[in-house]
């Protein structure tokens, strides 16, 4: 997701700078970027690859992202990982730089509770993969200044995307609708209704879902299903409650396409 944040930032003619925790990370992102860059080229995007991988360094750590105006956290949805990096963040940025979390499921509000009371944040739930996709939802806690959202806006607006606005709860609007139909197809299957592809093909055909909650369930990540269905659960309530086949997949390292296989054979 980091890397595909930051090839659309490039993309609407931001400078980018790319922060890892490691060296050798920091190598993967920039071969990671760089390489959706020119794939974006030779797909027949008019730009100039060198001229917009000038507008590219990528560090380490929380301190090279200092000149920033816009820092956007794009680490696993793990609660302990997330407070430990923007609280880094935090520490490291100059005052008025804004700060967004990447989420996809977490409380903006439980988040914020490891930053200074100044520091302007808000969600930037990014779709992957980022480039493509034409929607980021836009998260605002209570403490959220107001005039931030309408910045935000704009900010979405540069990417060539649309910004939804939704108001700090479990799982947003997006997750939570979008977990809810994935978790009752997997029940589906578990229950031997139908096979994945006929259940995929049902809401594709049927219901003009540009692709089936199996397949997209595959695409983000059994595991991250997982751990969102969980966090849904303990803040919502049973209906949340993931399937025993979707925690077997898990434990196999079945975690859909980049494992290999999931619900599908990739």
């Amino acid at each position: 997701m980091g890397s595909g944040i930051a090839h659309a930032l490039l993309l609407a003619g931001a400078r980018v700078l790319v922060a890892e925790s490691s060296a050798e990370r920091a190598d993967q992102a920039r071969d990671a970027v760089g390489k959706a860059v020119r794939a974006s080229a030779e797909r027949g995007a008019d730009l100039d690859v060198d001229a917009v991988l000038a507008r590219l360094e990528v560090g380490v750590g929380p301190g090279f992202l200092r000149p920033a105006g816009l820092v956007v956290e794009a680490v696993p949805e793990d609660p302990a990982l997330k407070a430990e990096v923007l609280a880094g963040l935090d520490a490291a940025l100059e005052p008025g730089a804004v700060l967004a979390s990447n989420t996809s499921s977490l409380g903006i509000g439980e988040l914020s509770t490891v930053l200074s009371g100044d520091r302007p944040f808000l969600g930037l739930h990014f779709f992957n993969p980022v480039p493509a996709s034409a929607l980021v939802e836009v998260v605002v806690g209570a403490a959220t200044p107001a005039g931030l959202v309408d910045r935000a806006r704009g900010w979405v607006r540069r990417m060539g995307k649309t910004a939804v606005v939704v108001r700090d709860s479990p799982g947003f609007a997006s997750s939570r609708l979008g977990v809810a139909l994935g978790l009752e197809a997997v029940r589906m299957v578990e229950e031997e209704v139908a096979s994945p592809e006929d259940i995929d093909a049902a809401m594709t055909l049927g219901y003009k879902h540009p692709v089936g909650p199996l397949r997209l369930t595959d695409l983000v990540g059994l595991d991250v299903r997982l751990g969102i269905a969980e966090h849904l659960e303990r803040t919502l309530g049973p209906r949340f409650a993931p399937p025993e086949l979707l925690r077997e997949k898990v434990s196999r390292g079945e975690l859909g396409r980049k494992s290999g296989r999931g619900f599908y054979t990739w």
